[in-house]
């Protein structure tokens, strides 16, 4: 099933990275219909999070369920399963080959046909001496290649890299697998914690479908402008 984004907005993926759900759900109720996914990842889901994406779902919104899974085979099928029921758009799970196919065969038993499984290939806010500290000796491009690869094997609805590598990927895998990209910043910007990053403009045109971009809009003095202002780039690049 192909997971491609219909105009510009689809194509804005928005983290609710903020402490609590009440932020939360002003900063969508500042933001919707100018955003086309709201992202619950780590730090609203231990917070309420998880019930608060679920309620998402249900007033209709697409919902970027950020889980990064990754655990024995038996347990990514069962969570993947409970996942299933909960309305989400997408999930990530870390790039590794079983993980990837335990995911993929769960999704297959319960009949959804909506949700996108993303494999995670590498951190946006990680370089190649970060991945010499965590004992790869792969470069980037061909760790990314590799487990995209893996992705497309394993039956996959998309994987997440960064804007720098999605030019080889969409010219390896053509359209089978959707493109996540965080490490996006309009310009003049600021980097934050992140090390492979390009604009709005750039990362379209490099092959990416979707885009993650938080504190851009986030800490905006108008959010809404903010995001307007990435969708009107967005579409200029298209």
């Amino acid at each position: 099933m192909s997971f491609k984004p219909e105009n510009a907005t689809d194509r804005l993926i928005l983290p609710l990275d903020v402490p609590d759900v009440e932020q939360a759900r002003a900063i969508v109720e500042e933001t919707k219909g100018v955003v086309g996914t709201y992202k619950v990842g780590m730090q609203l889901q231990f917070a309420g999070g998880l019930a608060f994406a679920e309620e998402l779902a249900k007033e209709g919104h697409s919902v970027f369920l950020d889980v990064k899974l990754l655990d024995i085979d038996n347990t990514i099928a069962s969570a993947v399963k409970n996942i299933s029921t909960m309305g989400m758009r997408f999930v990530t799970l870390h790039a590794y080959p079983k993980t990837m196919r335990a995911a993929v065969a769960a999704l297959k038993e319960t009949g959804n046909k909506d949700l996108c499984l993303l494999g995670v290939t590498v951190l946006t806010s990680m370089d190649q001496r970060d991945l010499v500290d965590a004992g790869y000796k792969d470069q980037i491009p061909e760790l990314v290649s590799n487990r995209t690869k893996d992705a497309a094997a394993a039956g996959m609805g998309g994987v997440v890299c960064s804007p720098m590598e999605a030019s080889d990927v969409r010219n390896r895998f053509g359209e089978q697998l959707a493109i996540v990209t965080p490490g996006v910043r309009p310009t003049g910007s600021s980097v934050g914690d992140q090390k492979r990053i390009m604009t709005p403009q750039n990362a379209i045109q490099a092959g990416s479908d979707y885009l993650v971009i938080g504190r851009p809009i986030l800490n905006a003095g108008d959010r809404r402008l903010a995001a307007q202002k990435i969708v009107e780039e967005i579409a200029a690049a298209l």
